[in-house]
C-alpha cells in the first residue's frame, strides 16, 4: 500500500480542508505533514462552517483516524481552542486525533519574538502571521526546540530554560513583553487539554499501517510556492510544502508515495508581501476577491488576487510530481466576459517558460486569453452539464500541463464537487 499525498500548488488558500473533507471517506488515515496554525483550512457541509489550525481535515470522517505529523509545529494555546470549538459541534476528537511525539511546541516567547523580528525588518516585513511559526522552526534546525514528548516530563522547568534566552532576546530589542504572562496563562491551560490526547511515535504507527494495508493520506499546509527552498524566497513559510515533505513530516520512504492530488484556484491569490506576476491591482482583481471571499481564514487579511499563473503552476507540478489536479472555486470566474491565463513571463525583453530565482525580476506576464462561460455554475451536479467554454477552459490548462483535472469545485459545499 501506498500513500497518498495532497497539498496546493500556489501561494496556499487553495481550498486543501475541503477537498481533504471530499476524498477521506477513501481513506482510513489522514495525516498533516507540516505546518502550524498559521494555516486555516475551512470546510463547509450541512450548513455549517468549520476552520482548522492544527488538527487533520478528515476528523469530521467516522472511523477515521488522524494524525498530527513530526513536521508540524503546534501551539498548546490556539490547539485548546480549536479542540473546544469541534467539541462543542458535537465532535469527540479523542477518539480519532493521535499527536506525534516528535512535533515541535509553540512557545508563548515565539509568538513574542515572531512579532519582534517583523517589526524590526521595518519595509523588508515577510508578512508573517505572528503566530510564532518561524522561531519555532528556527529552533528545532538550531537543536534547543521542546517537542509534544516533552509535556510527559518536566515541561515546566524545561520551558522555564528555553524562555530565559528568549527573553534576553527581546530585552536586546527593547520588545514590549507585557503580554507574555496572559499568552502562558493559556499556553499551560492548552498544555492540559493536549495531555488528553494519546501522544505516539508517528512513523512506527504509519510504516505499520502501511503493512497492514490501511489507505493514508497525507494533508499538506500553505503552498509550494510558499517552500523555505523552493518558493518566493525571503517570501515564503519556514517548512517543506512539497511532496517531499511528507515523507520528513511523517517518516515514511519516498517509495512509499502513490499519488499525489495538486490542488489550485482557477485563478491566483497571495497573503502577505512577496512577488505575485499575475497579481491585478484593478477592479478586476477587486471582482476576484469580493467573489471569491478572499480573505484569510485565520488572519482575515484581504488576499491579493489575479489570473492564473501556469509557469508557476507548471513548476509546482514538477516539484511535487504531480498525479492528478483538482481545481477550485471555478465558480468564482463565472460572471467574466473574457478570462486571462499566464503562459509565460517576459524577463528584459526575453520570453520564458521556467520560475526565475528572483521572481521580483522584471516580471511580465504572458497571457493568452479565453473566452468566459458567463453562466451560474454552483448548481452544476455533473460534467455532462459543463458549457463548452467552461469545457475549454478546463482542456486548456490540461493541455498545457500535461496532468489531468480529476475534480472541478464549483462552490464551498460538498455538493459542489464534481469527481471527472
Amino acid at each position: 500500500m501506498k500513500i497518498d499525498v495532497l497539498l496546493g500548488l500556489q501561494w496556499g488558500d487553495e481550498g486543501k480542508g475541503k477537498i481533504v473533507d471530499v476524498l477521506t471517506p477513501e481513506y482510513e488515515i489522514v495525516a498533516r505533514f507540516q505546518g502550524g496554525p498559521n494555516a486555516g483550512h475551512t470546510l463547509e457541509f450541512e450548513g455549517q462552517k468549520y476552520v482548522l489550525r492544527s488538527v487533520p481535515s478528515g476528523i469530521f470522517q467516522e472511523g477515521s483516524v488522524n494524525i498530527i505529523g513530526n513536521g508540524v509545529v503546534l501551539d498548546p494555546a490556539l490547539f485548546k481552542g480549536e479542540v473546544e470549538a469541534l467539541e462543542a459541534s458535537g465532535h469527540d476528537l479523542k477518539k480519532r486525533l493521535l499527536i506525534s511525539k516528535k512535533a515541535h511546541l509553540i512557545l508563548p516567547t515565539h509568538r513574542l519574538l515572531d512579532s519582534c523580528y517583523e517589526q524590526a525588518k521595518g519595509d523588508s516585513k515577510i508578512g508573517t502571521t505572528g503566530k510564532g511559526i518561524g522561531p519555532t522552526y528556527t529552533e528545532k534546525i538550531g537543536r534547543s526546540g521542546l517537542r509534544v514528548g516533552d509535556i510527559l516530563e518536566g515541561i515546566e522547568e524545561k520551558y522555564e530554560r528555553v524562555k530565559a534566552s528568549h527573553m534576553q532576546v527581546l530585552q536586546q530589542y527593547k520588545f514590549d513583553a507585557s503580554a507574555l504572562p496572559a499568552i502562558e496563562k493559556e499556553w499551560f491551560e492548552g498544555i492540559k487539554k493536549l495531555r488528553e490526547f494519546e501522544f505516539i511515535d508517528s512513523e512506527y504507527y504509519l510504516n505499520n499501517a502501511l503493512k497492514n494495508n490501511k489507505k493514508i493520506l497525507a494533508e499538506g499546509a500553505q503552498g509550494t510556492m510558499l517552500d523555505i527552498d523552493f518558493g518566493s524566497y525571503p517570501f515564503v513559510t519556514s517548512s517543506n510544502t512539497i511532496t517531499a515533505g511528507a515523507c520528513i513530516g511523517l517518516g515514511v520512504s519516498p517509495r512509499s508515495v502513490g499519488d499525489v492530488y495538486g490542488i489550485f484556484k482557477a485563478y491566483c491569490t497571495r497573503v502577505g508581501s512577496g512577488p505575485f506576476p499575475t497579481e491585478l491591482h484593478d477592479e478586476t482583481g477587486d471582482e476576484l476577491r469580493e467573489r471569491g471571499f478572499e480573505f484569510g481564514s485565520v488572519t482575515g487579511r484581504p488576499r491579493r488576487c489575479g489570473w492564473l499563473d501556469l509557469v508557476a503552476l507548471r513548476y509546482a507540478i514538477m516539484l511535487d510530481g504531480v498525479t492528478q489536479l483538482i481545481m477550485m472555486k471555478s465558480d468564482v470566474l463565472d460572471t467574466f466576459e473574457k478570462i486571462k491565463v499566464c503562459v509565460a513571463y517576459e524577463i528584459n525583453g526575453k520570453r520564458v517558460d521556467e520560475v526565475p530565482y528572483n521572481l521580483e525580476d522584471n516580471v511580465t506576464p504572458v497571457y493568452e486569453e479565453l473566452s468566459g462561460w458567463n453562466t451560474d455554475m454552483t448548481k452544476v451536479r455533473s460534467e455532462s452539464e459543463f458549457t463548452e467554454p467552461f469545457a475549454a477552459y478546463i482542456r486548456f490548462i490540461e493541455e498545457k500541463l500535461g496532468v489531468p483535472i480529476r475534480i472541478v469545485s464549483l462552490g464551498p459545499d460538498r455538493e459542489q464537487t464534481i469527481i471527472r
